[in-house]
């Protein structure tokens, strides 16, 4: 069995005067996907954010309690957060390719951290491609326009810059809602496969996605985590009332 990748604390979090989230205890166990649900403004995408301190580019972000990653507290003096986000990477509800080849957005993270070496960028472009389910198709285009990319194959360009720096973490927000149906498959059969790799922690509103992809559920309201566990439990027979309303669609 794995263990724990994540261990969160009684983790409050506080925009200036607003107390966005709410004495949150969790633990996100490793290689599994974990899906975090509830309705828009209940906490989950900016708990998503306490995980690679993506909040911190927010003016007036208060944060309490414990992260730990590993069993180290992320929130202690003296993180080296741009080394954090390399191990615990972010995929965006919108693609977001940079204006350059596909190629070199692959190869932007590696060359950033120091790789030049024509032959090893070669090596880490095609691996990162193939483990993101692109290099099928666009093996022959690598140095064209990635903004030539349909949205889906962008967003799984998007995954694969990813890849490229080698996380052990990948966050991804709400990463298959601007996506047509056959892209949104897609999206969910490579979660599958990364899981394997990576431990996957996926914010969505949609619950059948929810069900289908992930192991363990997280629901929130109000910022508050109000049900954790196997998804399936969750699902088919959730211990609190308002798990129950919001995915019966009662609510949300």
């Amino acid at each position: 069995m794995s263990g724990n990748k994540i261990e969160v604390e009684s983790l409050h979090l506080y925009y200036k005067d607003f107390q966005a989230l709410k004495d949150v205890t969790i633990n996100i166990r490793e290689n599994h996907i974990t899906a975090l649900i509830g309705p828009s403004g209940c906490g989950k995408s900016t708990f998503l954010r306490t995980l690679n301190r993506m909040n911190d580019l927010y003016e007036g972000v208060r944060v309490e309690g414990r992260v730990l990653l590993d069993g180290q507290d992320i929130y202690q003096s003296g993180i080296d957060v741009v080394a954090l986000r390399k191990r615990v990477g972010m995929v965006f509800q919108r693609p977001n390719p940079f204006p350059m080849s596909i190629f070199d957005n692959v190869a932007y993270g590696p060359r950033i951290h120091g790789i030049k070496n024509k032959k090893r960028l070669d090596e880490i472009v095609e691996m990162s491609l193939r483990g993101a389910a692109l290099w099928e198709e666009v093996q022959d285009r690598l140095f064209k326009p990635a903004l030539g990319l349909s949205g889906g194959q962008q967003q799984r360009l998007c995954i694969a810059r990813l890849l490229a720096v080698e996380p052990e973490v990948v966050l991804m927000d709400e990463p298959s809602s601007a996506l047509d149906p056959i892209s949104t498959l897609k999206i969910e059969e490579l979660i599958q496969v990364l899981k394997h790799d990576y431990s996957i922690i996926i914010v969505t509103h949609n619950m059948q996605q929810a069900a289908r992809v992930s192991d363990t559920t997280a629901f929130f309201l109000n910022g508050e985590l109000i049900e954790y566990g196997d998804t399936e439990e969750i699902f088919t027979g959730p211990g609190d009332r308002r798990t129950e309303d919001y995915i019966t669609g009662r609510f949300g």
